[in-house]
């Protein structure tokens, strides 16, 4: 049920997915990786049941600038991104370096950046360098951590909840792509009531404790 059904780019291969794991509902620090004792993975498959999509990008043959806001993604040389932006149909973008040299109160902002929250519509990112994590909700409210690295482009369904960090490198350079006019405003939670939380949640409804014993009896 993800928007990847539009694109006539396949998604990437379930073996070059990054990874992702649970974590626990409360971390002392974020940018560290977080993994539960014994760690608990999560599968491909139930990253695309809560709306994740993935591709695998060449970033190593392309050049980008440290920081445009905007950049035209017309102006991409990588065929594979054009497809992908055309399929799509993503008409703005700008990218942006995540580092204490580039972005002013690092420190805050990544504070910000880790409050929990979703987007009135769908959110892509493309890392053009270095390494992070994308937090998502899972349908049991459970968190899930996954590793982001250079090449990988990843988008997150409108009204999921979510939270962004780089990891303890500090360091991710990333293309965001937008279909439209860009509207970046978080909403943080609570907002069940908002509409784009409504829509998520019809779209890729949670599971109850009543739903997971029905299947695990089948």
């Amino acid at each position: 049920m993800t928007d990847s059904k539009t694109s006539g780019l396949p998604e990437a291969d379930p073996s070059d997915w990054p990874e992702a794991w649970l974590i626990p509902d409360e971390v002392e620090d974020q940018y560290a990786l977080n993994k539960l004792e014994p760690n608990v993975p999560v599968s491909v498959e139930d990253l695309k049941k809560i709306g994740i999509s993935y591709w695998k990008m060449d970033a190593e043959s392309y050049e980008y600038p440290t920081k445009s806001v905007p950049w035209d993604p017309k102006d991409a040389m990588d065929p594979k991104l054009n497809q992908l932006r055309d399929d799509r149909g993503y008409s703005y973008a700008d990218i942006i370096t995540v580092h204490p040299d580039h972005l002013p109160d690092f420190e805050n902002k990544l504070k910000a950046f880790f409050e929990e929250h979703i987007h009135d519509a769908e959110e892509i990112r493309y890392i053009l360098g270095g390494s992070g994590f994308f937090d998502v909700r899972d349908q049991e409210d459970k968190w899930v951590r996954v590793q982001i690295k250079k090449g990988d482009l990843m988008t997150l369904p409108e009204g999921i909840y979510h939270r962004f960090t780089c990891d303890d490198k500090h360091l991710i350079h990333a293309m965001r792509l937008f279909k439209g006019v860009p509207v970046w405003t978080p909403f943080n939670r609570p907002c069940d009531d908002h509409e784009s939380r409504k829509k998520y949640v019809e779209s890729f409804p949670p599971v109850t404790e009543g739903k997971q014993l029905e299947e695990a009896a089948c």
